[in-house]
């Protein structure tokens, strides 16, 4: 599904079996720490590499695809994704500041969901790809072109580290309001972006 995503492949290596326990709690909507941005990451060293280590594992647990640092209430500019749970020979994506260099101007609608808002699925719209440049676990420049559901997780967990959330997208407000107050979650934490 991604175009050139081998060179933005990981190094990092944890099992992908889910924990007892994960090392990292991950907060859920309503939670301040989530709406505060991400600052970048000025040195890429062992430290960053043993977070992205736990946040990994915290992912693999919530059986997630993407995990970015401030919904483990840290604020970093760093994310995880691995779309590939069940293979583990494939390795995960660690991005460290990412950017969005440029994005298609066709959008797509696709179901989205988030282990910061559990139980909640809804559409939202997005650029269909773009290319993106970040740092990777060794604090090396990249830059990847991605389409598909790697674009989607990046983009959707780049907005975490700006303090948006997947539900403040949504246009349908209907099917929002409903899907949120049926799993416990306030519509008032919900803040529209444009």
């Amino acid at each position: 599904m991604a175009r050139n995503a081998e060179k933005g492949k990981s190094s990092i290596a944890v099992s992908k079996e889910p924990l007892e326990t994960p090392p990292l709690e991950i907060r859920t909507l309503g939670n301040k720490v989530l709406r505060q941005p991400a600052r970048r990451i000025s040195k890429v060293d062992e430290s960053i590499r043993d977070l992205a280590r736990d946040m990994l594992r915290s992912m693999y647990t919530a059986k997630g695809i993407g995990l970015a640092a401030p919904q483990i209430g840290i604020h970093k500019q760093l994310l995880v994704i691995d779309l590939d749970l069940e293979n583990v020979s494939t390795p995960p994506l660690v991005l460290i500041n990412p950017e969005i260099i440029s994005s298609s101007a066709s959008l797509e609608t696709y179901e989205e969901g988030c282990l910061s808002i559990p139980g909640v699925y809804l559409d939202v719209v997005r650029p269909a790809s773009i290319k993106v440049g970040f740092r990777d676990e060794m604090g090396r420049p990249k830059k990847m072109n991605a389409d598909g559901l790697i674009a989607r997780c990046i983009q959707h967990e780049m907005d975490h580290l700006n303090g948006v959330l997947f539900v403040d997208r949504v246009n349908n407000k209907e099917d929002l309001d409903r899907e949120l107050t049926e799993h416990g979650f306030e519509t008032h934490d919900v803040q529209e972006v444009s």
